[in-house]
Parts: structure tokens; C-alpha cells; sequence
């Protein structure tokens, strides 16, 4: 990934911080005497990478005054290289990495005045500047000079007045500062450029000054786009539409000769291992092992005729390594890459293994680096880890938009990896309470996530909504503490990496969205005899729920359960649109109305049409997930309003392409997504696209008293 593209996060950031000390404060007449530099790697402070060097001024002495502060004369500078000698070096110290400096206008100016002056080219680095990112974290401050911005933050100050001191305190402030930017929804360099570009007192101050601008405006140049045009097909297949089943498997006890002759007489490259009985039941893939033709091959080789004999359980690779059957292809790929395998296991939603998919299965499809996403959520350690793979998932977006893809289909790829971003989160929550000696899970779990990341059409403003589903324990007994305590931890981390809090609450950390299978039943039941709305707020959203980690099981236990109790419960259905209002949008003569020239598209419909087709979803018992299939099975069910019902899923297709676009254009410039569209920015066909979605969304009042109180 390029480190300097906009969209990386600030958590991770690879960068070098800078400080320069000269021969005085005005840069249009000052040398440099000292040059240093200090690493950022993936966030974090490394002492061990830095750069420091004293340069001699030629033909000038170095002022009293500038020694008073520094410390440095011209003693100490007599036998230093001059700055010509130096730059090279510290130039390829620099690369491509982001530069962050303590008021780094005036580091630039000096510098780039010492390579005019050396003959040698400059070209501007992309800069953060700490003085500006402390104003916009607290502006209320009344300084912030190095010296005060440490104190206020806790901050250790190293050999001040030094250029690598300097510089190591400086970094020091930069991480300190990252969790107080992110109160103020700044996680990534081109939302931290934005902020700053708008502090234009401060700068225009600099400029006055002689200094180089601190901040240049976020470009959204084609060097910055490192994604390469890949064939989408991973993008839009499942991999249950290209595994392999049956899956074959072979008894433990099988003998070398056995396997072989199965693997011949299917045609297939590996079987899967597991008893009879195992098989019968359904086979987990923590159970199943696997033997492949070269495993078996190499047995051979080793062992000669005797090799035939020998059981497949003592040469298999345990345990199997798998994918879910409804995850994207790209997931696939990118877990063989990791893995340096090319066989995979395909589970449904309980873990049982449904499937096979193999590298000949995958020889068709093409793809670029954008694939290497979804497995580096997988293998990433921490927070930091977390947050470098996560912040490629905007241009994930962009290159499947240039590739022609719906924004329908680009929902269900971000929703896939929200999913398995809430994954590794409840991954490294786990480790973290091991390694405080709260131990392991005290029984078996799911986490799972709601509404439009369950739905599959989670765009890119998102936050956080999960919940956790335990086997056993009473509210706030010993069970629901561990997971409280693992559910604040994955909320943290999802914060951290760029998923906010969930303004609604709705998250595994708060007592009501967790809970064991009894508990998540009573609840259930409980909202279901509810008659007052205001009570419902959220619920909804538990009918979307998918499970990301943990026993599938339990989640596909409850929400049966769910669907189960609220059928035919009319009065149910009804409370969960009691209040849901489309605003009209179109005005008399077929403007659109909008405020700032955008308009909220979720507002304006989304929200309307996705809760409207829940609640018709669950009126019917149509257990599909996404709105889409909400509204096809409805309309198979009732056969009625069926022109309405075609009509919604357009508008909602709609309005997530153009969502998806403004959202991805946003990003670029360094503007937090919302769901708010610019209607000056749209072609005249996709104008004509969403007047016939707002008008589309105009008959779901009429239509969901139709369908859920006439019937």
C-alpha cells in the first residue's frame, strides 16, 4: 500500500519526523546546522531508525544569538560536511514517507533554500504539522510551543533545543495527540490535511513569514491510486458458486492406497479427513484435517511400497483451513496467498464444511493487490494492523466503482469486511484478556453484527453495531462479566481503527446487546408483546443480525427463534414502521430539494424503504437479510403491489450507487462520508435516476399499510 495516500490512518502511519536547527528564524536568509530525523513504523515510535547530522554553512559563521539557543558555534561545525554532501543521503532517509514536523513550514523553507542554493532539486514531501494538529484538538490552549504541548500532553522532553531531540519529542506529541483527533473524527492524513487547510489565520501567518505552506491540499493524483484495475469477478461471486460438492472425505484409518484410488476415481486434488460418524453429522473444520495428492506423493517417496499401507491420519495437516461459503471469492485468494496452500475447506454458517474449493477452481479469475485486503484483517496482530488493512478499503471501493460495479455490490464487500473486521477485534480482545489473567472464553460464544452490516449493504459512514450471544449465564453473572469486558474491548479497537461507537449504543459492551440464548430469547419475546414504539427503537435490527466469529450456531439458534416468535404477529410488525415518515424531496416542478446542495439520501428514503422492508420481511417470515431479497420474497408471498415492491429494490439500488460515489469522492479530498450527495456533481441521467427513487419512496407509506395492516 502507499504509505502517503490519503486514506491511511493515522494509528499506523509510516512517517519520519524532522527538525532542523539554523543560524537563525528567518528562512529566507537562515543555513542549517544541524539536520535529524526519527522514524514512525506502523504507528510507532523507532529510536533505532533515525538521522542525525551537524553541517558546516559555507562561507557564513553561525550567530551568537543562534548559539545561545542550540548550543552549536563554529567549533563544533568546522570538520561537518556541508549540506550538498548531506542532502542525498537524508533525502533517501525521507523516501516516499510522510514528513511530520513541529511547525514544519519553516523546516521546509530552510531546507528547500539550502538545496536552491546547493543546485539540487527539491520536491515537497507531504507534511503534517503538529502545531496545527494541537490547535484543532484543543484550541482552547493558550500556547503551543513544543515545550507546552508536552506538558499538556505528559510528554517526555529529549535534549531540547537539539535537532533529533527535538525531533523525538516532536513524535512523541504526534501519538499523544491521535486519540484526542479522533474525539474530532480525524483518523486519516487527508481528514488531518483538511482540518489543518482550514485553520487559514495560522497559515496565511507562516506564509507571510517566508515559511513553506504546512499543509498542501490533498490531491487526488493517479500516483496516489496503487490499486490496479483487477478483474471484479472475485468481487462479485460467492464462494459457494464455485466450490466444489460434495465434499469428499476419507476415514483417518484409510490407507495411502485407498486415498489415492479415491483421489483418482473423483478427480480431485485433496480429500478432507474425518470419521464416518463425523461426516454424518456435519463436520466442523476444526475437526477435519486434510491430504492432498503431494502429501501423499511425498509419503511415497519416503517410505517406498510401504508408504501404501500407512493410515492418511498420520501424514493428513490438521486442522483444516477453511473459508465461509458465503464470503466473496477475493477472501479465498487472499487466505491461499497467506497461507501458501491450495486447497480450502468452504463452511456454512455453523462451521460445518459444505464444500472445496482448490487453485484450479481459482485459475479463471484475475485480481490486483486489493485482494490482500480481506487477509490482512485476518493476520493483523493489533489495533495498529487493524488499521493499515482497513484503510485500503476506500480504494478497494474506488477501483470496484471503475470497474462498473453497483453500489449494491460494493455494499455487500464492505459489509463482508466490517464482518471480519468485528472478527479480529474479538480476536485480539481475547488475547488481551488472557494475557490480564481473566483467561478463556467461559463458555462458547458468537459475536455477531446488525443492521446494515448484517444486511450486507454497509457503505463506507459506517460505526459500530454488534452483539454477543453466549451459551449459558445469567445477566451480570460470571459469564456475562467476561464478555462485557471482552465486548468493551473490541469496541475500543473498533474505534481505534476507524469504526466509531455506536451513537445508538448498540454494541456487545452495553448489558442489553448481550446476553446467553435464554436471555436473548426472553428478549425477544419481550419486545414482541411490547405496544409502545418508542420501546422498539434499535430492535429492529436484530432481525439482520449475521455471525462473525465464534459458534454460527448460536446465532442461527436465535435468530430462528426470532423469526419463529414474531410470525404472525402483526401488531409486531406494524410498531417496528409506527412513526417511519418519508420526507417529499421533489419539488412541485421536479427539483430536487437539498440543503448545501446534498441531499441525505438515507433520510430522504434509504431508511424509510430498509425498515419498511424488514418489517414486511418479518410479517411474511422471509428470512432473507438484505432489503433486495426482503422485497422479492415478500412479493413472491403476496402477490400483490408486485410493480411497488420491483420498484423500492430500484430506488434502493439507486440510491446506494450514488451514495457509494459522493462517499468515495469524499474520502479523497479528505471529507468524512456521509450519506449526503451532492445533486450539482450528478450526470443528467443519474439526476433522472434519483427523481424516479425519491418518487419511488413516496408509496412506502401507502404500501406498508397495504401489506402489514390490510392483509
Amino acid at each position: 500500500m502507499d504509505k502517503t495516500a490519503g486514506g491511511a490512518p493515522l494509528l499506523s502511519l509510516d512517517a519520519v519526523v524532522i527538525d532542523t536547527e539554523t543560524t537563525g528564524l528567518d528562512p529566507r536568509k537562515a543555513r542549517v546546522v544541524e539536520l535529524a530525523g526519527v522514524r514512525l513504523s506502523a504507528g510507532k515510535l523507532d529510536t533505532g531508525g533515525s538521522f542525525r547530522q551537524l553541517l558546516r554553512p559555507a562561507g557564513e559563521s553561525i550567530p551568537a544569538d543562534a548559539t545561545r539557543i542550540h548550543g552549536i558555534d563554529d567549533a563544533m561545525v568546522a570538520q561537518s560536511p556541508e549540506f550538498a554532501d548531506v542532502w542525498p543521503g537524508f533525502n533517501s532517509f525521507l523516501g516516499q514517507a510522510v514528513v511530520i514536523g513541529h511547525t514544519v513550514g519553516f523546516d521546509l523553507a530552510v531546507l528547500k533554500r539550502e538545496c536552491d542554493l546547493a543546485g539540487l532539486p527539491w520536491i515537497r514531501p507531504r507534511t503534517l504539522d503538529t502545531r496545527l494538529l494541537a490547535q484543532i484538538a484543543a484550541p482552547e490552549l493558550a500556547g503551543y510551543t513544543l515545550e507546552k504541548l508536552a506538558a499538556w500532553l505528559g510528554v517526555e522532553v529529549a535534549d531540547r533545543h537539539s535537532a533529533l531531540g527535538d525531533a523525538i519529542t516532536t513524535a512523541r506529541v504526534f501519538l499523544a495527540l491521535l486519540p484526542k483527533l479522533r474525539e474530532h473524527s480525524i483518523r486519516t492524513i487527508a481528514e488531518a490535511e483538511r482540518a489543518c487547510l482550514a485553520l487559514t489565520s495560522v497559515l496565511d501567518g507562516q506564509a507571510q513569514s517566508g515559511w513553506i505552506e504546512a499543509i498542501e491540499a490533498p490531491e487526488r493524483a493517479d500516483a496516489e491510486r496503487t490499486l490496479k484495475r483487477f478483474d471484479s469477478y472475485a468481487y462479485r461471486h460467492r464462494n459457494r458458486d464455485i466450490m466444489r460438492v460434495p465434499a469428499i472425505f476419507v476415514e483417518a484409518g484409510a490407507s495411502v492406497h485407498d486415498a489415492l484410488a479415491q483421489l483418482a476415481g473423483e478427480r480431485i486434488s485433496a480429500a478432507y479427513v474425518a470419521s464416518h460418524a463425523a461426516v454424518s453429522r456435519g463436520v466442523k473444520a476444526a475437526e477435519a484435517g486434510i491430504v492432498t495428492e503431494r502429501d501423499l506423493l511425498r509419503a511415497i517417496a519416503r517410505f517406498g511400497a510401504a508408504a501404501l499401507d500407512i493410515p492418511v491420519g498420520q501424514i493428513m495437516s490438521q486442522p483444516l483451513a477453511a473459508v465461509p461459503a458465503d464470503a466473496f471469492v477475493y477472501r479465498a485468494i487472499g487466505r491461499m496467498n497467506r497461507l501458501k496452500t491450495r486447497h480450502l475447506g468452504v463452511v456454512d454458517e455453523t462451521g460445518s464444511v459444505v464444500g472445496a474449493l482448490s487453485a484450479r477452481d481459482l485459475l479463471r479469475l484475475r485480481a490486483g493487490e486489493a485482494i490482500s485486503l480481506g487477509d490482512e484483517i485476518d493476520d493483523a496482530a493489533d489495533a495498529p494492523a487493524l488499521a493499515r488493512a482497513w484503510a485500503k478499503l476506500p480504494r478497494v471501493a474506488e477501483s470496484l466503482l471503475a470497474e462498473g460495479l453497483s453500489g449494491r455490490d460494493i455494499a455487500e464487500v464492505i459489509s463482508r469486511e466490517l464482518g471480519a473486521l468485528t472478527r479480529q477485534a474479538a480476536v485480539i480482545a481475547e488475547r488481551i484478556l488472557r494475557e490480564r489473567g481473566q483467561g478463556e472464553p467461559p463458555c462458547g460464544y458468537v459475536m455477531i453484527v446488525l443492521g446494515s452490516a448484517g444486511r450486507g449493504e454497509s457503505l463506507l459512514a459506517m460505526d459500530q453495531d454488534n452483539a454477543v450471544i453466549f451459551e449459558r449465564g445469567e445477566p451480570d453473572g460470571e459469564e456475562d462479566r467476561w464478555f462485557a469486558a471482552l465486548g468493551t474491548h473490541v469496541a475500543d479497537i473498533l474505534h481505534e481503527v476507524g469504526v466509531p461507537y455506536c451513537k445508538g449504543g448498540v454494541m456487545a459492551s452495553n448489558a442489553q446487546w448481550r446476553g446467553s440464548v435464554a436471555t436473548w430469547r426472553n428478549r425477544v419475546e419481550h419486545w414482541i408483546t411490547r405496544s409502545n414504539p418508542a420501546d422498539l427503537l434499535s430492535v429492529d435490527i436484530f432481525f439482520d443480525l449475521r455471525a462473525v466469529h465464534g459458534d454460527g450456531g448460536l446465532a442461527v439458534a436465535v435468530r430462528q427463534h426470532a423469526f419463529a416468535a414474531a410470525e404472525g404477529q402483526v401488531a409486531f410488525a406494524k410498531l417496528l414502521v409506527e412513526g417511519i415518515s418519508v420526507p417529499t424531496s421533489l419539488k412541485l416542478f421536479g427539483g430536487i430539494r437539498t440543503e448545501g446542495g446534498r441531499i441525505d439520501l438515507k433520510a430522504a428514503g434509504l431508511f424509510g424503504l430498509v425498515a419498511a422492508a424488514r418489517a414486511m420481511a418479518i410479517r411474511y417470515h422471509v428470512m432473507a437479510r438484505s432489503t433486495a431479497a426482503r422485497l422479492a420474497g415478500v412479493k413472491d408471498r403476496v402477490h400483490v403491489s408486485q410493480a411497488d415492491l420491483d420498484e423500492l429494490g430500484e430506488a434502493q439500488s439507486v440510491f446506494l450507487d450514488l451514495i457509494a460515489a459522493q462517499q468515495v469522492e469524499d474520502i479523497a479530498h479528505g471529507t468524512p462520508p456521509t450519506n449526503a450527495v451532492s445533486v450539482k456533481r450528478l450526470s443528467a441521467r443519474d439526476r433522472d435516476r434519483l427523481r424516479a427513487a425519491l418518487q419511488a419512496v413516496q408509496a412506502i407509506d401507502a404500501l406498508t399499510r397495504d401489506l402489514l395492516f390490510n392483509r
